[in-house]
């Protein structure tokens, strides 16, 4: 009984290890999660500052500073 017990918990310990060794990611990983945030940061920048939206935008503002109560 003890026999069975002992190896039962070594498979578990030895499971939980591996889990363990395997969970996040690896650096190129998140090389590539920064890269693509980047990008993605750059192409809303250049929408929010082209001319278009940019005047659209303001026009929210002041129609939303205008607005009576």
């Amino acid at each position: 009984m003890y026999q069975a017990v002992r190896a039962r918990l070594g498979a578990l310990v030895c499971g939980a290890r591996a889990a363990r060794r395997d969970a996040g990611m690896v650096t190129s990983e998140y090389a590539m999660g920064i890269v693509a945030a980047v990008a993605f940061a750059v192409v809303l920048y250049k929408v929010i500052t082209s001319g278009a939206v940019s005047a659209e935008l303001q026009n929210i503002v002041k129609d939303a500073l205008n607005a009576r109560m």
